[in-house]
């Protein structure tokens, strides 16, 4: 596949020195984590995953993407982060992403030099760049590299290879981390992020497989953010479905009209904020 081939001649330039890759087992890092197997295999070098685990993260889905890193014989290895002690974080500023980013990149590379490795990478990609990402800023203090964006890879081209390579995670849609559920400004506590990602494994639940969604808090209203296509099944469902969120303390259950909305939370952000 002539994209890949292209990745793997970019990521070539680092194999030396010794890599050291920030894994969140979404697509991206997935395919990033994939292509550097298959090369340490072809080619011996120093390579190493790291995944973070905290509260910002929903789902059950860190073993899993812990053990598909070690089934390719990757070293990987979970660290603890704790974004609400990050200042400032918990106050969910319009630029928490990058408070966020910049604490793990941090992580990351007194990691990577406490342990030899000469290049920490992510897997940001060529369509981030045209979206409100605050940690994007982060990324460029750093010194931290993102592969995927550097060749111009957008996540269609992602997906391709990782359709190719016959990853689980070609169709998974985008994760994003708790506090996206929530409005700036809403106070972030561990509390509610549980309370939010126990409501959002109700509805996974409910949805077919690879569906994207959200569930958008706002005080005491869970905001159900579901394709329109998918709008039959939750009113199939809807009595289980708002006996189980009430039961987690949301007092009113609505579902969004629009539809699901990557970034919905972002809308009232100043568009020259997305420069």
């Amino acid at each position: 596949m002539r994209v890949k081939e292209r990745l793997k001649g970019h990521l070539r330039n680092y194999a030396p020195g010794g890599i050291l890759l920030a894994y969140s087992g979404g697509v991206d890092s997935s395919v990033l984590l994939a292509v550097l197997a298959e090369m340490n295999d072809e080619t011996p070098f120093r390579l190493r995953a790291v995944i973070f685990d905290s509260a910002l993260q929903a789902g059950a889905g860190l073993d899993e993407a812990f053990e598909r890193a070690r089934r390719r014989g990757v070293d990987v290895r979970m660290e603890k982060l704790d974004q609400l002690a990050v200042a400032g974080f918990s106050e969910n500023p319009e630029d928490r992403c990058y408070l966020c980013k910049r604490e793990l990149l941090a992580r990351l590379l007194k990691i990577a030099e406490e342990n030899g490795y000469a290049t920490v990478m992510d897997g940001t990609n060529a369509d981030d760049i045209h979206t409100y990402r605050p940690g994007l800023r982060a990324l460029e203090e750093s010194g931290v590299v993102s592969p995927l964006k550097d060749v111009g890879l957008t996540k269609a081209d992602v997906r391709a290879i990782a359709r190719d390579m016959d990853l689980h995670v070609s169709e998974r849609p985008a994760a994003p981390c708790l506090a996206t559920r929530f409005p700036y400004g809403a106070k972030l506590t561990e509390d509610v992020l549980k309370k939010v990602a126990d409501g959002e494994a109700v509805l996974r639940g409910m949805l077919p497989e690879n569906t994207p969604f959200r569930i958008r808090v706002h005080g005491d209203i869970a905001r159900l953010e579901v394709p329109p296509v998918a709008f039959g099944v939750i009113m199939e469902q809807r009595h289980q479905l708002v006996d189980a969120l009430k039961t987690l303390g949301y007092r009113y259950i609505n579902l969004d009209l629009e539809g699901f909305r990557s970034g919905s939370m972002d809308s009232l952000v100043k568009q020259s904020d997305l420069l």
